[in-house]
């Protein structure tokens, strides 16, 4: 079944009047409303791309959320192969909610590291919504600091809410775990290439995504706190998350205008989870050019690149 957000009722009025349709058309073979069902196909199309073509930030905000978008496993599924998966943190635990491990992309032989939310109820619980502990940003050091071993490319593939604040996670040293793998991104030497697939939220996000090259699905998200937390600590209200959204500047259109980002993925009409078998091979295409951009550079270039790139950022489209 599709997922409708909110502000896509009508549209979910109109595509569901039309399978209503062609179900009375199956169950009653003499039945023939082709012909309506396709006047309200052709209606409901005119109305996706009306609903799409201008997304205000905070709709964007809720189609990046949207539960039947692609996650990191369904990418490394899909345009990874020899995927070998790598736990724990060889100090406390595993986090299931970084993926990480050895793979090859398009034959060369990779480390791909990720933030998983889950499809259901329990895999949602188990991965915990995306929301990584300080093992989980130390499992990722740890395959980092493997990749820069054997002079393996890093590709990330961001989707979180932010860190997790829990009081175990503070204990164990959330903020030192996601510093220290901001830090690792920032000394490797091979190329590290980042996608923001959904949220990117907060540090949680920048500890995977201070990359030599980031690029963003057109409906993704990228910030420094959610619209709803930036709106209870300014106006003491989390209802005003719209105008939040709106200053946040958290759009993948502004992030490059910024130069915060380097390039904007285009999803189907209508988001990611309308054709995901698109989205994927799509995301796949950019890694690819992505790495052969990088492809060749010595360690010292690539650390200078990175460190450059990310010490430019805030120089321009702030008056934009």
């Amino acid at each position: 079944m599709t997922t409708y957000l909110e502000f896509e009722k009508p549209l979910a009025e109109i595509e569901g009047k039309a399978e209503e349709l062609r179900a009375l058309a199956r169950a009653n073979e003499e039945m023939d409303v082709e012909k309506e069902a396709a006047a309200l196909d052709k209606k409901a199309a005119t109305m996706l791309h009306d609903l799409y073509k201008d997304l205000s930030p905070w709709r964007k905000t809720q189609v990046a959320r949207h539960p039947d978008r692609p996650h990191c496993k369904d990418y490394i599924e899909a345009i990874f192969t020899e995927y070998t998966p790598l736990a724990g943190d060889r100090n406390f635990a595993d986090d299931h909610a970084v993926m990480g491990g050895l793979a090859r992309f398009n034959d060369q032989p990779v480390v791909v590291i990720g933030h998983e939310k889950g499809t259901d109820t329990a895999s949602r619980i188990e991965r915990n919504f995306g929301m990584a502990r300080p093992e989980g940003y130390r499992k990722a050091i740890r395959l980092m600091d493997m990749a820069d071993r054997f002079r393996l490319p890093v590709i990330t593939l961001v989707d979180t809410p932010g860190a997790y604040p829990g009081k175990g996670a503070e204990e164990r040293g959330q903020a030192e775990a996601i510093a220290r793998s901001t830090e690792k991104c920032l000394t490797i030497g091979v190329p590290l290439i980042s996608v923001i697939i959904g949220e990117g939220g907060s540090g949680g996000a920048v500890a995977f995504a201070t990359a030599n090259r980031i690029a963003m699905l057109e409906h993704s998200v990228y910030s420094v706190i959610s619209p709803e937390g930036c709106a209870s600590i300014l106006w003491k209200d989390a209802e005003k998350m719209r105008e939040a959204a709106e200053a946040l500047r958290l759009t993948a259109q502004d992030l490059k205008k910024l130069a915060v980002i380097d390039r904007i993925i285009k999803e189907p009409l209508g988001g990611a989870q309308r054709d995901r078998a698109a989205t994927i091979a799509a995301v796949g295409s950019e890694i690819a050019f992505m790495l052969d951009e990088l492809k060749g550079r010595k360690p010292a270039d690539l650390i200078k690149d990175r460190r450059r790139k990310f010490l430019d950022m805030g120089s321009k489209g702030l008056a934009a």
